[in-house]
């Protein structure tokens, strides 16, 4: 992971190759004395930086190995095994955290020792599809260029447009790529395929555009195969499981909504006979409490998880219908004691909550359309809230 304290190191194009000065401590000046300590050979991956003031200047980064000469100057090598800091950012991402910072340096990155013969393949800056591609071309050598797509992964940048042909277009003129490789083709990810034209590409670079795979794991046997794709590598998944690993980073992002939910709730429980006080506001809003995150895990998790199997195409409605089981269970059992009027205040909101968050998955779903999602929204939340008030009301009535 690129941390704050690295040094962004850049010099001038006519700056004669030299060994500088360890990176975290100077910064390179387009002018480098003659006499400037020259670095041990294991510190050369740390301090020496390119040497053309074409090429984007590299943050210095673990994952960055050593530095490969080419026709334009020096290219970062880098590793392809990840380190326990590179899993901690996984881990970091799927929970959101940190998520708008998660990019590295646009520009063009070395895997083992490639020749101007070996293979091109674009990528997005977003770290965790960089780490996602490095990690799977352990043994073999290529080149990665990295374009900028503002932190986004490959497929989200398409359709926001940042992955496309004016970014892979400008990336292949500033790393000057056509010196570098004597061939003349990008293997580009295919779920990037709806943000590059491929015509305009060859027409501004002469580089051919050809898709690779879905999954980078694939790539070792689509280089070996010619670059040719079977049926499997073109098929998009969408498993239980990676589903689930979906769903941490939609949790995250209710947590200051649950946060405000939750006093709003103690809040309203403490309403009673006595106009407020604290001690029903605690009792009542712990009971309170646990069907407002059943209906969060409700919508969450247990919908994305169960998605092809519950009835329907709106995800309210499937998130409606595993609230509403989700409901039925807590009445059944911890709830089991509660007359007609909390039971129904629990169902509507364990049911209404679990509607509302499941149609967040709708940005992580592989079968949904803006225009689809903007006249779910319209149909369905006033119905949502419709369900909240009337839960509220019964559930302070209920103190009297």
């Amino acid at each position: 992971m690129t941390t704050p304290e690295s040094t962004e190191i850049e010099n001038s194009k006519n700056a004669a190759p030299c060994c500088c000065p360890p990176a975290e401590t100077v910064e390179q000046s387009d002018k480098t004395p003659a006499d400037a300590p020259c670095c041990p050979p294991q510190e050369t991956a740390s301090c020496c930086a390119p040497q053309d003031s074409d090429k984007p200047g590299y943050t210095l980064s673990p994952f960055v190995t050593g530095w490969i000469d080419t026709p334009t100057g020096q290219t970062p090598q880098i590793a392809t095994r990840l380190t326990r800091t590179d899993l901690y950012g996984r881990w970091a991402m799927r929970w959101g955290i940190g998520r708008d910072r998660y990019r590295i340096t646009p520009g063009l990155y070395a895997i083992g020792t490639p020749d101007d013969k070996a293979p091109v393949l674009v990528s997005a800056n977003y770290k965790l599809s960089f780490d996602c591609l490095r990690s799977s071309l352990q043994h073999t050598d290529a080149w990665i260029l990295v374009i900028d797509t503002k932190g986004v992964n490959v497929w989200c940048a398409a359709g926001k447009g940042t992955f496309g042909t004016t970014e892979i277009v400008k990336r292949c003129q500033l790393t000057r790529l056509d010196n570098i490789v004597s061939h003349r083709t990008l293997i580009v990810p295919q779920l990037g395929a709806p943000g590059v034209a491929a015509h305009t590409v060859k027409k501004e670079t002469g580089f051919h555009v050809v898709y690779g795979p879905v999954r980078a794991k694939d790539l070792p046997l689509f280089l070996a195969n010619d670059m040719q794709a079977t049926d499997e590598m073109r098929r998009v998944t969408f498993t239980p499981i990676e589903r689930f690993i979906l769903t941490p980073v939609e949790l995250s992002m209710m947590g200051k909504t649950l946060l405000y939910a939750m006093i709003l709730l103690f809040v309203l429980s403490g309403i009673g006979p006595d106009i407020f006080t604290f001690k029903a506001a605690w009792t009542r809003g712990l009971n309170a409490a646990l069907p407002l995150i059943a209906g969060l895990i409700s919508g969450s998790v247990l919908t994305p998880v169960l998605l092809p199997w519950l009835p329907g195409r709106m995800f309210a409605i499937k998130g409606a219908l595993t609230g509403g089981a989700t409901a039925l269970l807590l009445a059944a059992t911890l709830y089991s004691d509660a007359g007609l009027s909390l039971t129904l205040a629990l169902t509507l909101t364990v049911g209404a909550i679990s509607s509302y968050t499941a149609m967040n998955f709708t940005g992580s779903s592989t079968f949904t359309s803006p225009s689809g999602v903007e006249k779910e929204m319209r149909l369905t939340i006033p119905w949502q809230a419709g369900s909240l008030l009337l839960a509220i009301g019964l559930w302070i009535s209920s103190a009297f």
